[in-house]
């Protein structure tokens, strides 16, 4: 059982509570302009389909710059790279106050790819940089966290974000999304990453090391290569990455579509199901504390997680009302959330300082790439089958990749046993 709580590792951790306050602002930020946005579109053009673009042309950024931003983090200061994509993406922020008529719409699509590239460049680099503000004994709490961080972007901006463009009108949400990112850059400017972790003299500090001297991009992926190979926990995680978004994709789908076409709620049963997402995410950080921090106990506890979401979205599928949908939705994000922590923290204890940023912006861009074909499906498969059988096909797929990568898991470790076992050296004979 972890003893670091949540709020404990905020305390101690000055660097890292200006990271996750960035985070907070960021994310509010990035909500309030994309209700906005949305709501621009469809009162210029009227169309689903300038939507369903705009947010397509999002995941490009993140197939193309994710894994450049993640081998930046192992070249440049991290510092350095973030106070830079916050404020080169102001500019772009501030564009849609341009957007007069259906003609400027073409302003809508480069600023909201240009948005999305400076986060594609930052989001790999934040999450590199978490550990070294934090301790070892710490990731599992902190990466709790940051799943409550998600939460509270969820809830506050699923509140606030329509409110704002209700209210104060679309080009205050845009003029705020800017300020977010200024203020954000200066947050960050503060903080101190010298690593925590530097003398701690682990096994993944020691290889940093002696990785440092190697310059070269090639050098950078032929090793990132011979670590994927080596590593079981990268193995699983990069399995993770797979094989969770493909289905991950129609979860996110059927959150608006259950609201309005099942249940017949309307926008207020979105912001409810989203509601309830943020709240799950934000319990999820109080887990941690209870789960051993040994890697088999975060892996097991990784795919036992998604199991239990396999599960719940098959009785999500099944839901008779509105209030037990959210329900469900809220044990079903908590677990979600505890999984994701635990995976985070296994891949952050595996990996050594400077091949972190690469295996993340990989991972980011296979699983962002993965999720908008999988959002893409959602659509074809809701043309064909009703929204609960879909969601049932969701559930198996969660279920059936839990399995998989739990075979995948004892299988590599049974083989690396044996391997120790073989590469033991037998105990000499005893002379007379």
């Amino acid at each position: 059982m972890s003893n670091h709580s949540a709020f404990t590792v905020i305390r101690r951790r000055k660097g890292y509570a200006g990271l996750f306050l960035a985070g907070i602002i960021n994310g509010i930020g990035d909500r309030f302009s994309q209700v906005a946005m949305l709501s621009l579109l469809l009162n210029l053009t009227g169309s689903g389909m300038a939507v369903g673009l705009t947010m397509g042309l999002r995941i490009v950024p993140y197939l193309l710059l994710a894994p450049v931003g993640g081998m930046l983090a192992s070249k440049l200061s991290r510092k350095a790279i973030m106070v830079a994509a916050d404020l080169l993406r102001v500019p772009f922020a501030l564009s849609f106050l341009l957007v007069r008529s259906a003609e400027d719409v073409w302003i809508v699509y480069a600023a909201s790819m240009a948005l999305a590239a400076g986060e594609a460049l930052y989001a790999p680099v934040r999450k590199s940089a978490v550990p070294l503000l934090v301790k070892l004994e710490e990731l599992l709490a902190v990466n709790g966290l940051e799943q409550a961080l998600t939460g509270c972007v969820l809830v506050i901006g699923a509140v606030t974000g329509g409110a704002v463009s209700l209210w104060l009108g679309s080009s205050w949400a845009f003029i705020l999304n800017a300020l977010s990112f200024l203020t954000t850059a200066g947050v960050i400017y503060r903080i101190n990453f010298t690593p925590l972790n530097k003398e701690e003299g682990t096994k993944g500090q020691a290889d940093a090391k002696q990785m440092k001297t190697q310059d070269s991009n090639r050098a950078s992926y032929t090793s990132l290569g011979a670590l994927i190979a080596g590593s079981l926990v990268v193995q699983i995680a990069l399995g993770f990455e797979l094989l969770v978004p493909l289905f991950n994709g129609l979860e996110n789908v059927l959150i608006s579509v259950y609201a309005i076409q099942v249940f017949g709620a309307g926008d207020l049963g979105v912001g409810l199901m989203y509601g309830a997402i943020g709240t799950g995410l934000i319990l999820s950080m109080f887990a941690g504390r209870f789960i051993d921090k040994g890697r088999k106990a975060v892996i097991w506890g990784a795919m036992g997680c998604l199991m239990l979401e396999g599960i719940l979205m098959i009785l999500m599928s099944a839901a008779p009302a509105l209030w037990t949908a959210c329900g469900i939705y809220l044990v079903l994000t908590f677990a979600g959330g505890v999984g994701n922590a635990c995976l985070d923290t296994a891949l952050m204890r595996e990996l050594p300082e400077q091949r972190q940023g690469p295996m993340f912006g990989l991972l980011a861009a296979l699983g962002g790439a993965l999720m908008g074909l999988s959002m893409l499906g959602a659509g074809v498969l809701l043309e064909w089958f009703d929204p609960r059988t879909v969601g049932r096909l969701g559930g198996l797929g969660y279920a059936a990749s839990a399995l998989l990568l739990a075979l995948y898991w004892f299988v590599g470790r049974g083989h690396a046993r044996r391997k120790e076992r073989e590469e033991k050296p037998l105990p000499s004979s005893p002379t007379r």
